[in-house]
């Protein structure tokens, strides 16, 4: 098919509208399926991952009902919220961020779920409460991205478990923010359930001190029953609704 424009509205009814569509009930009937197989009464919100996908994209996600949005790069978001400001959408920054881009973050984000150092977590607020000066945004909803990895696994970031209570402690203190709670991935070639167990329990640890870090962004195409049977509120979804990525080049 032949992608509308950049620029331009997609058509209503194109055939790209209903593959997202198709896909994207096949998704929710999986997340409400794994939702009855854990005995649960609510359903994590799905944060559909757009990276490298046309902005056209995202405008038909949001006919199709989808609320919030996951982008991995600060370059990409930042041109796609930039574009779709008449969208009523939440932006989810949900990849490694430097600590130069908080400027730029807190212009779009309502959430970013890759906080792993202090000085990150420095960066964002100062950077949230100029924003919030200049245009009245509000809160930052953070995630402290905690790594679930051993020392044979390959490292997919962030921060060891030892280091959520500082962390926490740190965007807790910090006008601007708002501390939500746990973002992690996988370890890849690993067992999610055993991964999302483990990260089930750190989730405890942290609500202990914190009771309202309750919530759990886990989860993606591949392992979202394991993480939904763990405790997940955000499942990060991409593939399995957008597709292969598109050619670059």
């Amino acid at each position: 098919m032949t992608s509308p424009g950049n620029g331009d509205a997609p058509r209503h009814g194109d055939a790209r509208s209903a593959e997202l569509a198709e896909r994207l009930d096949a998704v929710s009937h999986r997340i409400k399926a794994a939702t009855v197989a854990a005995a649960r009464s609510d359903t994590p919100r799905l944060i559909v991952v757009t990276k490298f996908h046309p902005a056209d994209d995202v405008r038909r996600l949001a006919a199709l009902g989808i609320a919030d949005v996951g982008e991995n790069r600060d370059q990409e978001a930042a041109a796609k919220a930039a574009g779709l400001t008449e969208l009523d959408i939440r932006w989810h920054f949900i990849g490694q961020l430097q600590s130069n881009k908080a400027k730029s973050v807190a212009k779009y984000a309502s959430s970013v779920q890759s906080i792993d150092r202090p000085q990150l977590v420095d960066a964002l607020a100062k950077a949230v409460a100029r924003e919030q000066d200049a245009t009245g945004r509000g809160d930052l909803d953070c995630f402290i991205q905690v790594s679930l990895e051993n020392d044979a696994g390959t490292h997919r970031g962030g921060a060891a478990p030892a280091m959520v209570g500082d962390l926490a402690a740190r965007i807790e203190s910090a006008a601007g923010l708002r501390l939500c709670g746990l973002m992690a991935v996988a370890p890849l070639g690993a067992d999610p359930e055993e991964a999302f167990a483990n990260l089930a329990g750190i989730s405890a640890a942290l609500r202990a001190d914190h009771p309202s870090a309750t919530a759990i962004s886990a989860g993606m195409s591949q392992d979202l029953e394991a993480a939904v049977k763990f405790g997940a509120t955000h499942l990060r979804i991409g593939s399995d609704i957008l597709g292969s990525r598109p050619a670059v080049g």
